[in-house]
């Protein structure tokens, strides 16, 4: 579960801090790929070039390097790691990840983290069980944040009891243990519908729609990475994946669609429709160019097949079928009558009235009714999130 994962340690100025070092040797045994970022208070527990060393990788300690005059930058920090540790994390930094105050490299990277983060918190007895440490692990947890308790043993003070950092084997067994639950679709196959289709009415023009692809690629990606085998059917989209759990398979047409849903349709446990499908296509296609002439031009269309309706009629009893729907009005009930009409077992509703929701944005805002018409309505999030809730929602359902 760690080889090959791009993991980034945190160290605070703790007496711990010297376990990091542990930390990292262990990471990279197991053959990660670790970076340390380091707060200036730590240096005088541990130094850099030690964690370097066994990193193989210069230890970070300030947003500008103070050799090169050059900015590190922590959302790109942040956008490299496959999770992070913070080990030793002081009641001093805890409190200041649960302000929102970034006064350092660190908690800068904190901050922009959209990775699992874990946390070791070490510090004395009493420190460790005063009322407001306990509120600021409370809510780094109610943040998303995965709490490592600390363990029970002899501190620096000399006391003994709670506060003491879990010993580096205990923090990597937590973290593999937490990784392996991570991954309950690891038996699962699924299916992925995504983006638009553009219905060609000759070689320049086509009728289309909106869609960017970009929330059915962020459900493909969160199914692969809770260890589903996933076949992503996109249509023209410049959204592409180089998640090795992922099969893309890039399609133009609805009628392009419907055969590859149909060719990965059966074998999958969980399909997800969330591609713009058009409705209708031209009955003609020119091959060549239609010049602009002074009278009107009328298009005749016709239906394309119901890809969402034909493969939840032909479902199995062990198959799990999400679809979704763009309403302008009357939106439950409408998003109620497709989920039965089309034999599904969730439907994500969206609005185009809500601002900042549906295509070519980043976020998205949904609601997600189940086949007994209960209904769960989410705040508007960034695509990755909301991808969260719905993979939470259909592992939830399949359970």
């Amino acid at each position: 579960m760690i080889k090959g994962k791009k993991v980034l340690l945190g160290v605070t100025a703790s007496i711990a801090a010297y376990k990091s070092a542990f930390i990292v040797r262990l990471l990279k045994k197991l053959g990660a790929s670790v970076r340390v970022i380091q707060t200036g208070a730590s240096l005088d527990f541990v130094t850099p070039l030690t964690l370097s060393t066994l990193s193989e990788n210069k230890v970070l300690t300030s947003i500008i390097d103070k050799e090169t005059d050059e900015w590190n930058n922590h959302v790109d920090l942040a956008l490299w790691a496959d999770f992070m540790i913070i080990a030793p994390v002081t009641a001093k930094t805890m409190s200041k990840m649960v302000e929102g105050n970034c006064d350092n490299l660190l908690l800068s990277t904190y901050l922009s983290a959209k990775c699992p983060v874990y946390f070791a918190p070490a510090m004395d007895l009493v420190m460790y069980k005063h009322p407001s440490t306990k509120h600021n692990i409370e809510k780094l947890q109610e943040f998303g944040n995965k709490f490592i308790p600390a363990v029970h043993g002899k501190l620096a003070s000399g006391l003994i009891g709670e506060g003491r950092m879990a010993e580096p084997d205990e923090i990597i067994e937590f973290i593999i243990n937490d990784l392996n639950e991570a991954k309950v679709l690891y038996d699962k196959t699924c299916m992925v519908t995504a983006g638009p289709t553009h219905e060609n009415i000759d070689p320049i023009r086509f009728i289309g729609n909106r869609s960017s692809g970009k929330m059915g690629m962020a459900i493909a990606e969160e199914l692969a990475e809770r260890g589903a085998d996933v076949s992503l059917i996109m249509g023209p989209s410049s959204q592409t994946t180089i998640h090795p759990n992922i099969k893309q398979i890039n399609v133009n047409t609805a009628d392009e669609m419907f055969t590859q849903v149909q060719k990965y349709f059966l074998n999958s446990d969980i399909s997800v429709f969330s591609a713009a499908v058009s409705d209708y296509k031209p009955k003609k296609v020119f091959t060549e160019k239609i010049k602009k002439k002074d009278e009107n031009w009328i298009i005749d269309l016709e239906k394309n097949k119901d890809i969402l309706s034909e493969m939840g009629n032909k479902k199995n009893e062990n198959q799990f079928v999400v679809g979704f729907s763009l309403e302008t009005e009357n939106e439950i009930e409408n998003a109620k009558q497709k989920l039965q009409n089309k034999n599904l077992d969730l439907i994500i509703l969206n609005s185009t009235k809500d601002k900042g929701a549906t295509f070519s944005h980043d976020t998205n805002k949904i609601s997600i009714i189940d086949k007994d018409f209960n209904i769960e309505n989410f705040q508007l999030k960034d695509k990755i999130d909301v991808a969260k809730d719905i993979v939470d929602a259909i592992v939830k359902n399949i359970n």
